[in-house]
């Protein structure tokens, strides 16, 4: 049964894909796509991004993190716009840390600052800034409790109607943790994508991460299909895909997962 719920929504979500994208211009799509695939693009954007992975582990668990990723950019001064971007997930897992066991709630926030310069050079874009890692987790299972910080650089090129680039990040914990490991991971994040004048794109990242104080990687390969449309006068951009995890310490490797996206756009 739950199978079949998956199986309805994907169906759903591919049709308004394909054929939501002709209710914009051209134009406006493919520029709403291209600035999508631009993290630090000067567009306010929503997205709620939901990722759930099965077979997790000995005891098989599974997790379904909802991640609220508001992106906001300011103008800084005449030359740089500041883009600020807020990763907070919402997690429910069963089987992960035992067997019977349930955990939900709120994990660690993940805050970004991309000072980032307004005119692009070859279409060229850059951003620096610092990372904070944010106390915020509901749950003692689902929380670092502690304060990290750290730097972080995004870079891109754009050409036609390709998008190439990479961010990483580095996070320190730099207080509270008692008890705790110290937080001390790097972050990094290629990604690639295509997108059509008509807004629909198809687009991949890998998601590595490197726990130093573990000495753990962990991988991951996210592709996906994407397309702008609309809910009445709300654009909005559907995506979805296939989750690969790649490497993983053994006790939290998954079998398998899928990502689905919807993202609020505002355009000016």
């Amino acid at each position: 049964m739950q199978s079949l719920k998956y199986s309805v929504g994907i169906r759903l979500l591919v049709v308004l894909l394909f054929n939501g994208c002709t209710l914009f211009a051209q134009e406006s799509a493919e520029e709403l796509a291209k600035k999508l695939a631009n993290p630090i693009a000067s567009l306010i954007s929503v997205p709620f991004q939901n990722n759930t992975d099965y077979g997790i582990g000995p005891n098989k668990g599974s997790r379904n993190t909802m991640n609220i990723q508001p992106v906001i950019p300011i103008s800084f001064n005449k030359k740089l716009n500041l883009i600020a971007r807020w990763v907070l997930p919402w997690i429910t897992q069963y089987n992960i840390t035992g067997q019977g066991t349930k955990e939900n709630g709120l994990a660690d926030a993940v805050v970004s600052a991309f000072f980032s310069p307004k005119n692009t050079k070859n279409g060229v874009t850059w951003g620096a800034g610092p990372v904070f890692l944010v106390p915020v987790a509901t749950h003692d299972r689902l929380a670092s409790k502690q304060f990290g910080m750290g730097p972080t650089v995004i870079a891109l090129k754009q050409t036609g109607g390709w998008t190439i680039g990479g961010l990483i990040n580095q996070i320190w914990g730099v207080s509270g943790g008692e008890g705790r490991s110290k937080v001390n991971q790097m972050f990094i994040q290629p990604f690639v994508a295509y997108n059509w004048k008509s807004g629909a794109g198809l687009g991949g990242n890998f998601e590595w991460t490197e726990n130093w104080t573990a000495e753990t990687t962990t991988l991951w390969f996210n592709p996906t299909v994407n397309g702008v449309t609309s809910i009445g006068k709300q654009k909005i951009q559907l995506a979805i895909g296939p989750r690969f995890n790649l490497a993983a310490p053994e006790n939290a490797k998954a079998n398998f997962g899928w990502r689905a996206a919807v993202v609020f756009l505002f355009p000016k």
